[in-house]
């Protein structure tokens, strides 16, 4: 006769707390898009404007100039690094390229401003990159400098393109592409080209290592230096696209026009699910976390919120964020109490 074998005891337990673990799994994984798919119905609710075509293009339209910024930056962070600086460097090809451009045309201003602007993210990369200098502190401190060096250069004043009716600049921020605004086409085009050289070339394949393992990476006959060297480099030219796009928009510039640029562009990093830590993240997802958050500040404003209340929204969302990715890697949203 053979004996009957008995459930183990445990094992619905174990079943529930196995369920449990994979539900906190998928929501610390796919939080932040649940929590924006929230947030558009609450915004379309109140507001009917919100899902318009118009508004729609607008929104993405705005979110350019922080998109483009967010590709290089992007980069840096896979590798294991910061970049504070963007906003600064904005300010600073912005008004280099404007207050260039009725000097020697708008041609050879744009080509001027991105050596410019390069160098600036050359300084980054060689005391990040071979230094070996923490790129928190040195971002920040160029931040600073590279603000400073602005209103040496245009001596507090602002600067303003004269002919502005009798220029081709005016199509990066103002023109069409077959009926998308150039501004979208230059953000998508961009996210696309990062894309593929961060997903499928030997050149992004050294970032990701480097990112994640910085140790296993040298020892594997990667130069390190070099690679973070470069993510730099992408970054400032991530940059100076970015003042192209918004100088051509303005027609001019203030000096401290990318204040407050740099915390903008890291929340779009951070929803997209590009970590701080470094190693993983893809330029696809900062495009989504870019439009998220262009979205979210639009429909604030719709609802007749004050523009410092997208401020706190912002340092919310970032927060958010940040505990997700830290929880998606743990396994749990909450860790032990020790």
């Amino acid at each position: 006769m053979v004996a009957e074998t008995k459930p183990e005891a445990g094992r619905p337990a174990r079943i529930r707390r196995r369920t449990g673990s994979n539900a906190m799994s998928v929501f610390a994984k796919q939080g932040i898009l649940i929590a924006f798919a929230l947030f558009i119905v609450g915004f379309a609710i109140f507001s009917d404007r919100f899902l318009s075509a118009e508004n729609l293009m607008t929104v993405i339209r705005q979110s350019a100039i922080i998109g483009v910024m967010a590709i290089g930056v992007t980069v840096v962070v896979i590798g294991g690094n910061l970049d504070l600086s963007v906003g600064s460097m904005l300010s600073f090809s912005t008004v280099l390229v404007v207050d260039l451009h009725d000097q020697m045309g708008p041609g050879l201003a744009i080509l001027v401003m991105l050596a410019a602007t390069l160098c600036l993210g050359a300084v980054n990369g060689l005391l990040v990159g071979y230094a070996r200098l923490n790129s928190l502190i040195v971002t920040l401190g160029m931040l600073s400098a590279i603000q400073g060096l602005v209103l040496i250069y245009s001596g507090g004043q602002n600067v303003d393109i004269v002919n502005q009716e009798s220029t081709w600049f005016a199509i990066f921020g103002r023109g069409y592409v077959f009926g998308i605004a150039t501004p979208i086409v230059i953000f998508l085009v961009f996210a696309l080209l990062v894309h593929v050289l961060m997903s499928s070339t030997a050149f992004g394949r050294r970032v990701y290592a480097v990112g994640g393992n910085p140790t296993a990476a040298v020892f594997s006959g990667i130069r390190r230096s070099r690679v973070v060297f470069t993510t730099y480099l992408i970054s400032a030219f991530a940059t100076g696209c970015a003042a192209v796009i918004l100088g051509s928009r303005v027609m001019g510039s203030q000096n401290n026009v990318g204040q407050g640029y740099e915390l903008l562009v890291l929340a779009g990093v951070i929803l997209g699910g590009t970590s701080l830590l470094g190693g993983s993240g893809n330029v696809l997802k900062t495009v989504v976390g870019v439009l998220i958050l262009g979205f979210i500040q639009n429909g604030l404003l719709l609802m007749g919120f004050a523009y410092y209340v997208q401020w706190l929204v912002t340092w919310i969302v970032i927060i958010l964020a940040v505990w997700l990715d830290v929880a998606a890697k743990r396994g749990r949203l909450f860790s032990p109490i020790a």
